[in-house]
């Protein structure tokens, strides 16, 4: 993709403070972090939705996360982390290009997430959505 933010990091044609490189992964500094130490994971190659992405992709994406949050623990002293994957404008994706946030916490960070939880109106509503998604499941 040739206007892609990611791509062109990929690329070496804009900077980023890389974490970590592997032949199919790149990890960087997010430059408007939630938390300072807020890293991006994401494929050197461009897909995007996640659901058209290979699932050896997702995979290798969240490995590198997971190790990514290890190194935020061991070395940045964080209490927690918080690893998000936003899948389209809806979800708050801003770069459409298929990225893994992990994100440092800390107890005293002062960042909240706006979690208000719902509820099903009932056990037979909670049924019928997850038949919808039953019945449109695809391995």
């Amino acid at each position: 993709m040739n206007n892609c933010i990611f791509c062109k990091i990929v690329k070496k044609e804009i900077p980023a403070t890389i974490v970590y490189e592997d032949e199919h992964t790149l990890a960087f500094m997010d430059i408007g972090p939630i938390v300072k130490g807020h890293v991006l994971v994401i494929p050197k190659t461009h897909y995007d939705p996640l659901t058209e992405t290979p699932d050896e992709i997702v995979a290798q994406l969240h490995t590198v996360a997971k190790r990514i949050a290890q190194a935020q623990i061991d070395g940045l002293g964080a209490d927690g982390v918080n690893i998000m994957q936003n899948n389209g404008a809806a979800a708050g994706q801003e770069v459409p290009h298929i990225h893994v946030h992990v994100i440092p916490r800390f107890t005293d960070d002062g960042h909240h997430w706006n979690w208000a939880a719902k509820k099903y109106d009932d056990f037979e509503e909670m049924a019928e959505l997850a038949e919808k998604m039953l019945s449109s499941f695809h391995l």
